[in-house]
Parts: C-alpha cells; structure tokens; sequence
C-alpha cells in the first residue's frame, strides 16, 4: 500500500505546545469552527487560534456552559450542537451556510466519555461510535458548501493513539450481537475518526479541502480521561498517589496545551500544505508501525497501524455511514 504515512520532520516535538506550533501563524479572516470547542482541549484550541486572529464558532450541546467558558476571548460565538441530533446538526450546519460564510478550519474535537454500560442514542446507536464518527460525519458533509467556498480548507478529526486496539467492528458496529465493551467501542470510534480523514481527503482534495486525524496523547484533566476515575487514572500512569497528573510527553502522557499542539498542527502548518488524508502525532506525521509493545503506565505507544488507513476499509466506512444516517432519516 503506498501512502505519505511517514514523519515530514515538522521540527516540533511531543513537549511542543500549542502556542508553539502557531508560532508566526496568522489566521485573521479565518474561519473556523471547533466542536465541544468550550472545555478541555477544545478551549485550549478556541482560545489559541482566537488569539492568532481567527473568527472561532464553537458547536456545544449546552450553550449557556459553553457561553461562560468563551466569555471574554475575543471573536468566539456560540452555536447548539448536538452531535447525537440528527436535527441539531442540520440546524447547526443551515445557520453557518445562512451566512455565507467560508469555513476554513473544521475541528472535529468534541468526545463522548466511554459509559461503563452499553449506551444508546434515540436511533439505537452506540453513542461513541455516533458521537465520535457519525456525528461529525453528517455535520463535515452538510458544511461542504463552506469549505469548498474557502478555496483551501482544513478538517481535523481528533483521534486516539487507541485506534491500533481495533478496527471497525463491521457487522456489529452498535454492539447489537456481541457484549459490549467500552474500551472496544471507544477504540473502534477512533479508528473511525482515521478512515474518515482518509476518505473525506480523497474524494474532496480536487474541491481545496484536506483532511488530517490527530492523537492528542492522553491528557488526564480532559474530560475523557477524568470520567473514568482516579483508581483507573492511577493505573494507566496518568496521576500520582496524591492525585497529582503525570506529565510525561515522550511517553504520551500530555498537558492539554501540549496534546492541542497536533491538533492546531493539523489545522494550520504550512509544511501540510500538498497533504492530507495522515494521522498526526506529536505535532507531526505518524510513523506506520503495525509492531507496537502493549500499553502499560510507563508507556503508550500510539503509531498509526495498517487498518486505519486502509484505502478499501476508509471507502467501505463512507458507504457505511450513509446508510446508517439514510437509514434514519
């Protein structure tokens, strides 16, 4: 399989923070919309590309919450989003078109905390793998009219060095037949987060807009990681016996401000420029490495692997999640 999937040498580095990659970046005029762009690294990167001068909109379920955790960073609004509402990310998406706005840079951020139990949306879908993929599926489509308008546009989905743990569960994606397992379910979402960045970036690169996956690392104050407990967190090496998070880059464990540094990376590097359809990783392009130790709490590889950006595997997830969304339509 030939693909760019190989680090470019971006210079930067896993301590490399945020406001290190937008270091001399200028995005006044830009557009950009951020998902759960209110908490957690989403604020981190609303609050840093506002800064470099970009118009953010963040996409909240809750909008008075989101409201409170924006106020006062300059050209950031607020507009509803449920990712787990069909009809709210319509609406959503119309409001945007309606102005006629360009949409420069999509952030596909906002996660759903993996639920100890088997957890359904109104459509009888899991609600990782709705929130995470399907979610941001219809919303990235309903947008195109406004990325293709910005004459060269950027959609980064956050992912998770957990996609090697699992592909998509093809016959049984909402765990319908089998038990379900959390970790799996959130593993199979990430790895969907990947193939749609490999889709999405070849059917829509003739139309300027490309598209990047990228592995934060794991931050243990994101919300994602808190909701599991400190017994767990203590377990994975995320937090001392006092509590106290672990910060350790070169082994994966990120302050938010270091894990939102590949996500702007993916968003606005020029040295991205020609590219597109990649996994990121430490603020540059992943290394495909099917032969990685096990996750321990001294160490949390995150490689991208084979099954993530499989051409045929990214094709048959598209068609997938057409029929699932046309399916309850």
């Amino acid at each position: 399989m030939s693909h760019q999937q190989h680090p470019i040498g971006s210079g930067f580095s896993a301590s490399s923070t945020i406001d290190d990659v937008l270091a001399g970046v200028e995005l006044s005029g830009k557009n950009v919309i951020v998902t759960g762009g209110h908490s957690g690294l989403g604020l981190v990167i609303t609050r840093a590309l506002a800064s470099a001068g970009a118009s953010v909109t963040v996409g909240s379920r809750d909008p008075e919450r989101a409201e409170a955790a924006v106020a006062g960073i300059p050209r950031v609004e607020v507009s509803q989003l449920d990712l787990l509402d069909p009809a709210s990310i319509d609406a959503f998406s119309q409001r945007w078109l309606d102005t006629g706005r360009p949409l420069h840079i999509l952030i596909n951020n906002a996660g759903y905390p993996a639920p100890a139990d088997i957890t359904r949306d109104a459509r009888g879908f899991e609600v990782q793998f709705a929130t995470n993929h399907l979610g941001h599926f219809q919303l990235t489509r309903a947008l195109f009219p406004a990325l293709q308008s910005a004459q060269g546009a950027r959609v980064v989905n956050t992912t998770s060095g957990a996609q090697r743990g699992s592909d998509v569960l093809w016959d049984d994606p909402h765990f319908d037949e089998h038990d379900y397992d959390p970790g799996l379910a959130y593993a199979q979402s990430k790895t969907a987060n990947v193939l749609f960045s490999v889709e999405l970036d070849r059917r829509w690169r003739d139309n300027g807009i490309r598209a990047f996956a990228a592995h934060p690392g794991v931050i243990a104050s994101t919300a994602l990681n808190s909701s599991v407990g400190e017994d767990v967190q203590r377990e994975m090496g995320l937090i001392d016996d006092k509590g106290n998070q672990i910060i350790d880059p070169e082994r994966g464990k990120k302050t938010a401000e270091q894990g939102a540094a590949t996500i702007a990376f993916g968003a606005t590097s020029p040295l991205l420029d020609g590219m597109g359809g990649l996994y990121l990783n430490n603020s540059d392009v992943s290394q495909l490495n099917d032969d990685q130790p096990p996750v321990t709490a001294d160490e949390i590889p995150a490689d991208v692997v084979s099954h993530s950006i499989d051409p045929d595997s990214a094709r048959r997830l598209w068609k997938l999640s057409e029929q699932l969304l046309d399916a309850e339509a």
